[in-house]
């Protein structure tokens, strides 16, 4: 009997930490990421919506229209000064908010990052998604004096179609792509660094070659990058390895046999569980 309401305490104490945690997420700070009207965008500001899908538990948003970043700190007694911009997948259609989003977040705010989950522009608004992530990166690095955190250590982390956007701005930083709104515009929009986990819409090029839009030179920065042979998308992480490789771009790519599409971090598949912790010793590798 004791056992069993030993049990029984546990699992009352995790399903209260588990709804905490869920409530914590909508008191985080947020910081829009235009004051004003959004360039490009015709719809009015309005809270994004969350879809009837919710399989596999995961929380998915669409129709966002009022791009902004949601703020996870890390405890003050391991904050390393980095920091990581997140960019959920969800095919450019909807946003995988908590699976490839929040939960990214805590993952990162315990190695010691100061880490930010980005609500771009979908559905299917690929352009406007590029300005926002372009504007994050500014913003980001506008308050880093203000956040304590090193300007020259922000980073940038995306899953499939946030993986693909992760590219996209790693390799169009420089591009002007909306009229500048204020003084954070000045600062350069170009990630210190990027992770890509199970990337898509990397090569669309002919032959399945890298997509056209990518244009990699000496400025591109250094990149982690990984799937599975199994993912329907795998050959975009093996194009986009290859592409920075003939740039000499330095670049870390782990392929698995297995582990599908769409596994964030959660336990249960040995891809989820595996790239975690490679990305994590890259992590050491590249912040020295």
């Amino acid at each position: 009997m004791k056992i069993k309401k030993l049990i029984y305490i546990l699992i009352v104490l995790f399903s209260i930490h588990h709804i905490c945690a869920q409530r914590n997420y909508d008191t985080k700070e947020v910081i829009e990421l235009w004051p004003n009207k959004v360039p490009g965008e015709n719809e009015v500001k309005k809270a994004s919506t969350q879809t009837n899908n919710t399989k596999n538990n995961v929380k998915r948003l669409t129709d966002v229209t009022n791009p902004h970043l949601t703020i996870f700190h890390p405890n003050e007694s391991n904050k390393n000064g980095a920091s990581v911009i997140i960019c959920p997948g969800g095919g450019y259609q909807i946003l995988a908010i908590d699976l490839e989003g929040y939960e990214i977040a805590e993952w990162l705010t315990s190695l010691g990052f100061t880490a930010f989950v980005l609500e771009y522009r979908v559905p299917q608004k690929q352009e406007g998604a590029l300005m926002d992530i372009q504007r994050a990166l500014r913003i980001v690095r506008n308050n880093a004096t203000e956040w304590k955190l090193d300007s020259d250590q922000i980073g940038i982390l995306g899953f499939s179609a946030g993986a693909s956007l992760s590219a996209r701005i790693s390799t169009n930083f420089n591009k002007k792509l909306y009229p500048f709104v204020d003084t954070a515009d000045k600062h350069s929009a170009k990630p210190n660094f990027s992770v890509l986990v199970y990337p898509a819409y990397l090569d669309k090029g002919p032959n399945n070659t890298l997509t056209p839009e990518l244009t990699l030179d000496k400025n591109t920065p250094p990149m982690f990058i990984f799937a599975t042979a199994d993912d329907p998308f795998a050959n975009s992480a093996l194009v986009m390895a290859s592409a920075l490789r003939s740039n000499k771009t330095p670049v870390e790519l782990h392929l698995y046999a297995k582990g599908g599409h769409g596994y964030g971090l959660r336990p249960g598949n040995e891809a989820a569980e595996k790239w975690p912790v490679l990305a994590e010793d890259w992590f050491t590798k590249i912040l020295k």
